[in-house]
């Protein structure tokens, strides 16, 4: 039995890779979950960063007398700065540290919080609202790779989950904010002023992120690749005991062993020349592109702009989104529970059918819509609220999280680090070109006198039923397989068709096994 930790009344007794079945440690659960928290409040600014424009674009068109590509533009550019962000933000931790990283990318919220909310000018708006997508994409890798550092095998899948409702979460807040501040005002006021409060509401949480990310450690993975393990040992200490830090510091020293020799054979086999990562690369770009083509971004982003042209009402518009941001957080917390449970493929082809059907009744009310007004106007609303209530509770509980967990889970680990990039990079040039698009289709006179703003809508019904063919043709259950033999797996469901897509290989049922164990 390992040393316990007395520092805390929190404990609770998990098992730890490579032990025994007798062996067993107590966790500093108090200390882990408050330094894993936050670095979790990163993932909060990228929700709240994100979602903050919903409430304001309405008055920024109107402030800044934009066409519909120029609404597109406020607030599409965004990904530009996430693709930025999501490029440096490996070199920025490995040369800086985790901890100083995620301190620069607080900075970066709050300059770009305070820059956007005084402009007077759409171009310096666009430049401030880019900072803030560098910290986005910075934010988004590096506040889960430090949660995964410090974190025991044990505990890691939930502590990590702590990310993606952080992100959720900071939507859902931003959301109320939105609505408090817009509610009893004019609209002349949200023009001169209630989006400026909106987007500068961002500081404090900015604030209080950059306060409490000086007391949390560095990255004891990051202190041993810089030779610092007294450092890294003390903050293992704390975690799990002195036969944890020491077992933790071996295997940081042999992944970092084999990390070198897998960097070594990706240049060796010329990954980029190789049939083989093209063939996974595309499947998993597929995915990231897929999910983006689910239109879950246009209910982030331009809801209420959606839904006010519904009902003729602002503040309703944005009261009713709310409710998609508290529906996608506890979608967020079902799928989380049933990833490991259900499996990747399952649960993403349930996903792509109930987001369709969503859709399509968030589309019919919007058709119907046309021509309403007072009180049938708001029930008309509503009944398109319920349209993207039920897309969303199916988007949540599948592409939200799963899309994410392939794409981390589909390359073998000599091509892990050029293939995610690949697929997160089309993730957010997807991302921006869907901004983009939309309003310019929502605006299109000749589609508004015909469909009344339902036809973005039906373009991605259409692409949820392509993803939902492309996962059954494409994409192996990798629910348990080792990383070991991802390459064979992945490949043996394109050169098979008749391979069922939730069909195991040996591997992944031992895996599974072991798991259980």
């Amino acid at each position: 039995m390992w040393k316990k930790q007395r520092t805390t009344n929190i404990t609770s007794t998990f098992k730890v890779t490579g032990a025994t079945m007798s062996e067993c440690n107590s966790f500093n659960l108090r200390f882990l979950l408050s330094i894993c928290g936050v670095a979790a409040i990163g993932g909060l600014l990228f929700g709240y960063d994100t979602a903050v424009i919903s409430g304001a674009i309405n008055p920024i068109t109107e402030y800044f007398d934009l066409s519909p590509a120029g609404t597109g533009w406020a607030v599409s550019n965004v990904a530009i700065g996430c693709i930025l962000g999501a490029l440096i933000s490996g070199q920025m931790a490995s040369r800086f540290g985790r901890k100083l990283t995620l301190m620069i990318a607080a900075l970066l919220f709050t300059v770009s919080a305070l820059g956007a909310a005084v402009v007077d000018s759409f171009l310096w708006f666009v430049i401030y609202r880019m900072i803030g997508g560098v910290a986005v994409g910075v934010a988004s890798a590096v506040s889960p790779m430090y949660m995964s550092e410090v974190s025991p095998s044990a505990l890691r899948g939930r502590t990590i989950g702590m990310q993606n409702f952080a992100i959720v979460f900071g939507q859902v807040v931003i959301f109320i904010i939105n609505f408090l501040i817009a509610k009893g005002t004019s609209q002349a006021w949200l023009v001169d002023m209630g989006w400026r409060v909106m987007i500068g509401s961002e500081v404090i949480p900015c604030l209080l992120f950059c306060l409490v990310s000086l007391l949390i450690p560095e990255s004891p993975r990051w202190l041993v690749m810089k030779n610092r393990d007294a450092e890294a040992r003390a903050t293992l200490c704390k975690i799990g005991g002195h036969a944890y830090a020491d077992r933790c510091i071996q295997d940081i020293r042999a992944s970092l062993s084999a990390e070198r020799l897998s960097r070594q054979r990706a240049t060796e086999d010329h990954l980029l020349r190789s049939r083989r990562f093209w063939i996974i690369t595309g499947i998993a770009a597929g995915v990231a592109v897929l999910q983006q083509l689910s239109g879950v971004n246009i209910m982030m982003y331009f809801a209420p702009m959606v839904l006010e042209r519904v009902t003729g009402d602002n503040e309703s518009a944005m009261f009713m989104t709310i409710w998609i941001g508290v529906v996608q957080l506890i979608g967020t917390g079902i799928g989380a529970f049933l990833m490991d449970r259900v499996g990747r493929v399952p649960l993403l082809k349930i996903g792509a059918v109930g987001a369709a059907v969503g859709l399509s009744i968030t589309s019919y009310y919007i058709y119907a819509a046309k021509g309403l007004s007072g009180e049938a106007a708001i029930t008309a609303g509503y009944l398109t609220l319920s349209g993207m209530l039920l897309f969303m509770i199916f988007f949540a509980i599948s592409w939200a999280l799963g899309a994410w967990i392939v794409i981390s889970e589909v390359f073998p680990n000599h091509m892990r680090s050029y293939g995610m990039s690949m697929a997160v990079t089309a993730m957010w040039i997807s991302n921006f070109l869907i901004g983009q698009l939309f309003p310019i289709l929502l605006d299109n006179a000749w589609l508004q006198e015909h469909f009344n703003g339902a036809f973005p809508m039906w373009i991605f019904v259409a692409c949820m039923f392509v993803a939902f063919f492309f996962v059954s043709r494409y994409l192996p259950e990798t629910k348990g397989v080792e990383l070991e033999n991802m390459e064979e797996h992945m490949l043996s469901r394109v050169n098979t068709p008749s391979h069922h897509p939730d069909s195991e290989t040996v591997s992944s049922k031992k895996s599974r096994s072991l798991a259980a164990d």
